[in-house]
């Protein structure tokens, strides 16, 4: 192990590390050690009976001053987890799968009035697409989770638009006033 020792006025460093002061009675043994041309005990045990290379600079005209960290670049190597090709995770809606949360939906929808889909991606990554009116509240909503999930009812989760992200914290708004027809809402749990 190459090791450099250097003595300031005020104390001395190891291998560009904190000032030790001289006064310190184990600082001073440790000095000891190297006068008399042994390793001091402190080495010893940091290289485990290994062999220990100390050099040493002159630097008691000067004050210490503690050095710029260096920037020292990684030097391992890299690891690729997985496979070469990713997976895909999210599947495409298919007319069948948006048919299927249409027909099972309790949401009742007035065909006289103007509608609109949203896309809701709940907290478990799975996701509803449901028909309602422009006039339906961000409140039915959250009942169309609750009813279409009912593992969420007892579950305190807040409603959220993709982008910019903004929690519709007002569920009496209807979805045209909170503008988020033809929208994708996500759900959070608290």
């Amino acid at each position: 192990v190459q090791i450099l020792l250097k003595l300031w006025r005020n104390g001395f460093s190891l291998d560009d590390g904190e000032l030790r002061s001289y006064t310190d009675p184990t600082n001073a043994q440790f000095l000891e050690s190297v006068k008399r041309g042994e390793i001091p005990v402190e080495l010893q045990r940091l290289v485990h009976g290994g062999q220990v290379n100390l050099d040493m600079e002159d630097h008691q005209e000067q004050e210490y001053v503690k050095p710029r960290l260096r920037f020292k670049a990684f030097s391992g190597e890299g690891q690729k987890l997985g496979s070469l090709t990713p997976e895909i995770v999210s599947t495409p809606s298919s007319p069948e799968e948006e048919d299927k949360s249409i027909l099972n939906a309790p949401v009742l929808i007035d065909d006289s009035m103007p509608a609109t889909k949203i896309q809701i991606r709940l907290a478990d990554g799975s996701r509803l697409i449901q028909r309602f009116n422009q006039t339906h509240r961000i409140k039915d909503i959250r009942d169309f989770i609750i009813q279409s999930r009912p593992s969420f009812a007892a579950t305190d989760f807040v409603l959220v638009t993709t982008f910019p992200n903004k929690e519709l914290t007002d569920e009496s708004l209807t979805l045209q006033e909170a503008d988020i027809l033809n929208t994708v809402i996500l759900q959070q749990l608290k």
